[in-house]
């Protein structure tokens, strides 16, 4: 079987390294020299935001299947990417209050809470409200709309379980996938059940719970990280800054398995 090489392909041009340079372009004047680390970050984010959005999508279909050990892999990839947007709140912290202010005023409206991918993230994590995608462009709405009527990952968990043969409620299994799932007793039952008898499908419950903590993690050092730089100000783009992210804490997505912590 023969394979075809570009011979003219390079590092630079496989990985559109100099479009990809041209990106980051400051608004402030000088420009002020924090700016470009903000837009860096910021850009790095979407770009880890896709790839979950990828690997999710990926994972699904891997439970669905009932692949375990690809599952494994795929989720705990998720956990590293969770933990390596954990991690680059320490660079965004180098910069003071001093310094963001600098060229803060030069953001106008845009703000971190129109990043549409990360809606795309909450959703195929299970989130269903209307007030996640209404401040999006209508495409963008549509977009997450459709996500939000399919499976999220837990529901492909779910799925994964009844494929191994355990028996879940119909009413859980078939509801409709746009209203959010709550926390189900029966399920809890099963889900003891596959601690105690099924050490691989416990382990694809373990990483879930990984990739939860590591949701967590990221919203609280997110929270802290705009707390220490803006106080109780205002955000970008209207928002109430501190304030609302501070309302996302300590809920978490797979709520089932926080809850049979206590009857093991």
């Amino acid at each position: 079987m023969s394979e075809n090489f570009d011979s003219a392909l390079t590092y630079s041009s496989y990985l559109a390294v100099d479009e990809l340079l041209k990106l980051q372009k400051p608004l402030s004047e000088g420009p002020e020299h924090d700016e470009m680390l903000f837009i860096i970050i910021h850009q790095t984010y979407e770009l880890w935001f896709k790839q979950l959005i990828h690997e999710f999508s990926q994972a699904q279909k891997a439970l669905e299947s009932g692949d375990t050990h690809y599952a494994l892999s795929i989720l705990g990839r998720i956990r590293t990417i969770m933990k390596v947007c954990v991690a680059q709140v320490d660079i965004l912290e180098t910069m003071t209050p001093l310094q963001f202010n600098a060229f803060r005023g030069y953001l106008a409206s845009s703000s971190g809470f129109q990043s549409a991918q990360f809606r795309k993230v909450e959703a195929l994590l299970g989130r269903r409200d209307n007030k996640m995608a209404g401040h999006l462009p209508p495409e963008i709405q549509a977009e997450i709309k459709a996500i939000t009527t399919q499976n999220s990952i837990w529901d492909s968990f779910l799925e994964y379980l009844k494929v191994r043969g355990y028996q879940l409620p119909a009413d859980v299994i078939n509801r409709d996938k746009s209203i959010a799932y709550q926390s189900n007793q029966e399920v809890q039952d099963v889900l003891l059940a596959v601690h105690q008898k099924d050490p691989e499908a416990a382990l694809v419950s373990e990483r879930l719970v990984d990739i939860d903590e590591g949701i967590q993690e990221w919203r609280y050092r997110h929270v802290k990280m705009v707390e220490r730089t803006i106080g109780h100000k205002q955000g970008t783009g209207g928002s109430s800054g501190v304030q609302y992210l501070a309302s996302t804490l300590f809920n978490p997505v797979f709520k089932d398995l926080w809850e049979i912590r206590s009857r093991f």
